[in-house]
């Protein structure tokens, strides 16, 4: 998984990832926006988890965090299809809107980002 941390003319810092893991770049870009106390909630929480059975869930405005002692789930909140509402011989495109990924790589994009915060 590759990642950028990139500061726009505001000042604000984005993130950008790799194709299949767009949506953690989204969660960082919508959810986190330099929050750093919801940084230190997600890392407790995979501590929490880690060796054990139990899952843990953060729903914000645009995206869900799931995670277990494994691995980690981005999913958009509207990423709610059926069946019937797609055309026949079409598929839905979700690449930007669900990403998997372990829970180790997440951690460590984690602590990158909050090091160029910090650092920014």
């Amino acid at each position: 998984m590759e990642y950028e941390f990139l500061s726009d003319v505001t000042g604000r810092v984005k993130v950008r990832m790799s194709m299949g893991h767009e949506a953690l770049g989204h969660w960082f870009n919508e959810e986190v926006k330099d929050n750093l106390a919801l940084l230190d909630v997600v890392e407790q929480a995979a501590q929490s988890v880690k060796g054990t059975e139990r899952t843990w869930q953060r729903a914000g405005h645009e995206y869900t965090l799931w995670l277990d002692g494994e691995e980690v789930m981005v999913r958009a909140n509207q990423l709610e299809f059926t069946a019937d509402e797609i055309e026949e011989g079409m598929r839905y495109y979700d690449e930007e809107s669900l990403c998997l990924c372990g829970t180790e790589d997440f951690l460590q994009v984690l602590r990158a980002y909050r090091r160029f915060i910090q650092n920014h």
